[in-house]
């Protein structure tokens, strides 16, 4: 018998072989679709992310909103506790967190209400799987308890997958927005 566990090992293990694939043949301007849906939130706090490994780039998308309100950069604090935001400009010093991500070199730390996911692996129905830390998980359902909180997701279309293993303690996206489409999750 499969455990869950063993199930979400490989499906990481085939949402990464994809996502480098269309890493390795995207085209410029893969944050365009996440820059217009930015733009229809102008001013909210909102979190990006800074890519690493074969991670799409919503870099350019985040350097649009920084100049309507707050942007921030997730910071991995401890293992198994909620991110913290600590908010980023484009050109600002930057030195490398946990897991090779970069962050600000003097964090000044806020709450965002809207935040862009990085992820490994997405479903139409909002589903993500992430690297398996639960660091998302704790933080939207922490945000979430406190305020409405949007979760986009943003992620090449190839890392896609119908039959995602998904446990209850999963937060949910609101909307994922790949290079090519706005997707609407079907609850």
């Amino acid at each position: 018998m499969t455990t869950l566990e063993d199930r979400k090992k490989a499906a990481r293990k085939a949402a990464f072989a994809r996502r480098k694939s269309a890493f390795d043949t995207q085209a410029p301007g893969a944050a365009g679709k996440l820059s217009e849906v930015l733009a229809g939130h102008r001013g909210v706090p909102l979190s990006g992310f800074l890519p690493i490994r074969t991670e799409i780039d919503p870099v350019p998308a985040m350097a649009e909103a920084a100049a309507h309100g707050p942007v921030g950069v997730p910071v991995i604090m401890a293992k198994g506790q909620p991110l913290q935001f600590a908010r980023w400009e484009p050109e600002m010093p930057l030195i490398e967190g946990a897991f090779g991500a970069m962050i600000p070199e003097r964090p000044e730390f806020f709450e965002p209400e809207l935040l862009v996911v990085p992820l490994v692996a997405f479903s139409r129905d909002g589903g993500r799987l992430g690297y398996g830390g639960g660091f998302y998980d704790r933080t939207l359902e922490l945000l979430r308890s406190k305020r409405p909180t949007l979760a986009v997701g943003f992620a090449f279309g190839a890392q896609e997958d119908s039959d995602l293993p998904l446990e209850e303690t999963d937060q949910p996206l609101d909307m994922i927005v790949t290079e090519a489409e706005v997707i609407t999750p079907r609850r």
